[in-house]
């Protein structure tokens, strides 16, 4: 995400395990006089991507940090049942 600011940028989670990143580049405001460009290194705009989750994803423990336009989304799994020890029963005589 170079050349945007965290604020700009939106992740959410949606309905069915979906997360969406969502956000918009606008241009600066560099106008130099004389100056024409042929070629823009970045776009602008509008942009969005939406991930489906897997079932065992965490939604309430999603983070994400945006550090020098590297968007960093850590989604933590919910850990497994353990599983049933098998329970001993005592024979009595009788």
């Amino acid at each position: 995400m170079p050349g945007l600011k965290s604020q700009d940028i939106k992740v959410q989670v949606e309905e069915g395990n979906i997360l969406s990143i969502s956000g918009e580049r606008k241009r600066e405001n560099e106008d130099k006089e004389g100056a024409k460009y042929v070629r823009m290194e970045r776009r602008v705009g509008k942009f969005m991507r939406k991930f489906q989750l897997p079932e065992n994803a965490n939604t309430d423990a999603i983070t994400a940090v945006c550090h020098d336009g590297l968007l960093t989304v850590t989604v933590e799994k919910i850990p497994p049942p353990e599983p049933k020890q098998p329970k001993s029963i005592e024979v009595k005589v009788g």
